[in-house]
C-alpha cells in the first residue's frame, strides 16, 4: 500500500534530476552527471520514480521491446527512505510497465541479497562487456 504523501511518476516530466543523479551516484549505480542521468531515464522504456512534495525518494527504470524481454537498472531509494515499504511499490510498477516480459535485473553487486525475495534467480548464462572494467571489477561486479 502506497504512503499518502508519497507520489509515483512514470515520466521524465517535472522530474529533479540533481537529486536522481545523486541518490543513484552515491548507491554506486550511476557514474553519470545529471545531463546524462536524464537522457539514460529519458531513453528507457519504462520509469518509476517517487517523489514526496518536491524530494525524489526512489526510482528505477526498464529498457524493453515491450513484448518478451525487459531490464530493470538503477532501483534506489534515498537512505532516509529506506525499509518503509517503498522499494516494492518501484518493483511492482515496473513489473506492470512490462508485464508478460522475461525480466533481467542489474545492480550493484553489494545489494544483490535484497532481490532474491522477488524471484530473480542468479543467471548462469549471463556475460557482460563493460566500457569501464577495471572500476567495476574493483567493485565486486565480475
Amino acid at each position: 500500500m502506497k504512503p499518502e504523501n508519497i507520489e509515483i511518476i512514470t515520466t521524465t516530466e517535472g522530474i529533479d534530476f540533481e537529486q536522481v543523479t545523486k541518490i543513484l551516484n552515491d548507491y554506486g549505480l550511476s557514474t553519470f552527471d545529471v545531463i546524462t542521468q536524464k537522457k539514460v531515464f529519458e531513453n528507457s522504456y519504462a520509469m518509476v520514480f517517487l517523489r514526496e512534495g518536491k524530494k525524489i525518494v526512489g526510482m528505477g527504470r526498464a529498457i524493453s521491446d515491450g513484448i518478451c524481454q525487459a531490464a530493470f537498472y538503477n532501483l534506489a531509494l534515498h537512505p532516509d527512505y529506506c525499509k518503509r515499504g517503498l522499494g516494492p511499490i518501484i518493483m511492482q510498477e515496473l513489473l506492470k510497465q512490462v508485464e508478460g516480459c522475461n525480466v533481467i535485473f542489474y545492480t550493484h553487486p553489494k545489494w544483490v541479497e535484497l532481490y532474491k525475495h522477488w524471484g530473480f534467480k542468479h543467471m548462469k548464462t549471463g556475460f557482460a562487456r563493460y566500457i569501464d572494467e577495471e572500476h567495476l571489477g574493483s567493485e565486486g561486479f565480475f
